[in-house]
């Protein structure tokens, strides 16, 4: 209190020596930048300073994110451009199932499929004792079947439709799916007897020489268009 009573006498005591009717000129006073903190050009109370407003942050531009980071356990493989990244698969194919021709003994006729689940090996018979032996992919535990049937239809780039028992236990699927390259049926379809089941191909060569499907037999693309020309309707296969 006693420290604001000097300083308001000083400014009085300055204020008084000023002529009767004389205006406070601010460049004449002992203290300029004191009095214009305290008072305007007129002598009027100052207009107080605006307090201070933290600016908000610009926002983060719309590209931001978009290239996210591989998930764990995949590799990124670098495209052109700019393109997004892709990511593939963790595993490539496994070159034991390449496709051959081997010795193969059999009683079966030129032109049989005989499907090997154990081995994970189709085998196209051919004369004089070889056959063209194909990697395959097979049904999971509980989705194994054998038996001896025909091939009653052919189809390239077939579509699908999901049976209702596979939509039960995966409700996600679609209910149907044009053919193409991202169908899971692959680029060819040779139908199974009367059955559900196909040999088909697959968009995923890394699953051949898995038990990973819902019954069906999968080969790579390029193994189940090179089968599909040489397998007329009416062969017989036989699962083993």
């Amino acid at each position: 209190m006693i420290k604001r009573f000097v300083f308001l006498s000083v400014i009085g005591l300055a204020l008084a020596g000023l002529p009767a009717g004389t205006k406070a000129d601010n460049a004449n006073m002992p203290f300029p930048a004191l009095m214009n903190s305290l008072f305007g050009p007129d002598g009027s109370r100052a207009t107080p300073r605006r307090s201070y407003q933290p600016r908000r942050a610009a926002p983060l531009p719309r590209s931001y994110g978009r290239q996210a980071a591989p998930l764990p356990g995949t590799r990124q493989r670098a495209h052109a451009g700019n393109r997004a990244p892709v990511y593939g698969s963790r595993r490539g194919f496994d070159r034991r199932f390449e496709r051959r021709v081997v010795n193969y003994e059999t009683r079966e006729k030129p032109g049989t499929i005989v499907i090997d689940k154990s081995s994970k090996y189709l085998y196209l018979v051919q004369a004089n004792g070889k056959a063209i032996r194909y990697g395959v992919g097979v049904g999971r535990p509980g989705f194994s079947w054998q038996g001896t049937y025909s091939i009653t239809r052919k189809a390239e780039w077939p579509s699908w439709r999901p049976p209702e028992e596979m939509k039960k236990r995966q409700p996600w699927l679609p209910d149907y799916m044009e053919g193409g390259p991202g169908n899971p049926m692959g680029a060819r379809a040779l139908y199974i007897g009367n059955t559900l089941y196909r040999v088909h191909g697959t968009n995923e060569p890394w699953t051949i020489g898995q038990e990973m499907s819902s019954g069906c037999i999968r080969l790579r693309n390029e193994d189940v268009i090179h089968l599909y020309e040489r397998v007329r309707v009416g062969a017989r296969i036989k699962v083993i």
